[in-house]
């Protein structure tokens, strides 16, 4: 499985719209973002370049249009030229601060996106490394089926044909929820995996023989997720009569972008009802988690009786 940290192209505007930013100058239509890391240019306003971050969003405050109002016209206009000839993101200016004149000049002439927020510098640094954790968060996309399940969040696999669709299908009936069926994106944010459905197959389910079914429209709202943190894998496979299958519930570890999640093998033959099977999976997953293992029960019993 191979995976990368992603580097994207947002849409100005929708950039804007997200973190509630009023746009000064639009200066190009999408905007590159490659870092999770921010940067105030309040060394590099005064001609130091050295390890400059220029692929780091931008954002001035106060302590940055205090210096650059002590300096003189044709100093600002200098410093301020040097600044926007790096390719930077974008310039974001906080507290409703008036930008200088030079600036969207200067913004204007190397095509840079200059933005205005309300709030002030600290917390816009925190929605932004919020958004930016999420946007360029490790990423990859898994063949399976992802479900909420007693608000546990279960990722279903197995081969092809194995039945997944089908009893999530079942599930689904059951009252559980729909996130991802066929493709589920998984992104691992700070010590979470969070999974998702690509947006153009999200709340799409393919059952054989009848074809594509949109889950939403036919069960509602209720019936869907758009995301869950993904706590267990279960995965589906067909019944081998000569191999030995768990019996008392020892759970093995899968690694999904560095992360280690619990994974149950579920044998698959005709006869055996796997919904509920996949239910008790889930609760037995919140019951462990509450720090409850029957396992441990059971060897209790037996050391008691033995006494």
């Amino acid at each position: 499985m191979k995976y990368q940290r992603i580097i994207e192209r947002v849409k100005t505007t929708e950039f804007a719209k997200i973190l509630d930013l009023e746009i000064i100058s639009l200066g190009k239509e999408h905007i590159t973002l490659s870092t999770i890391n921010i940067n105030r240019p309040g060394i590099q306003l005064t001609g130091y370049y050295t390890h400059f971050g220029a692929d780091r969003i931008q954002i001035m405050g106060e302590m940055e249009f205090a210096y650059l109002k002590s300096l003189t016209d044709e100093q600002r206009y200098q410093s301020l030229d040097k600044y926007f000839s790096y390719p930077l993101p974008c310039l974001i200016i906080s507290t409703n601060l008036e930008p200088m004149s030079e600036m969207v000049e200067l913004a204007q002439k190397h095509q840079i996106p200059l933005l205005r927020s309300a709030q002030r510098t600290t917390f816009i640094f925190n929605d932004l490394v919020a958004y930016l954790n999420e946007l360029l968060a490790p990423t990859i996309t898994m063949h399976g089926v992802l479900m909420d399940m007693y608000g546990v969040g279960v990722l279903i696999t197995g081969n092809s044909g194995i039945g997944k669709s089908e009893n999530a299908l079942e599930l689904i009936q059951r009252g559980h929820r729909l996130v991802a069926d066929d493709a589920v994106i998984i992104k691992r944010v700070h010590d979470r995996l969070i999974g998702s459905a690509p947006e153009n197959i999200r709340y799409l389910m393919e059952v054989r023989g009848i074809g594509i079914i949109d889950v939403r429209n036919m069960y509602g709202v209720g019936a869907v997720k758009l995301t869950k943190v993904i706590d267990m894998v279960l995965e589906l496979e067909r019944w081998d009569d000569n191999k030995e299958y768990d019996r008392l519930g020892i759970t093995q570890n899968i690694e999904i972008l560095g992360h280690h999640l619990p994974k149950i093998l579920v044998p698959v033959r005709p006869g055996r009802n796997l919904a509920v099977i996949l239910e008790v999976a889930a609760r037995d997953h919140r019951l462990k988690s509450m720090g409850f293992s029957a396992l441990d029960e059971l060897n209790n019993r037996l050391m008691k009786g033995d006494n």
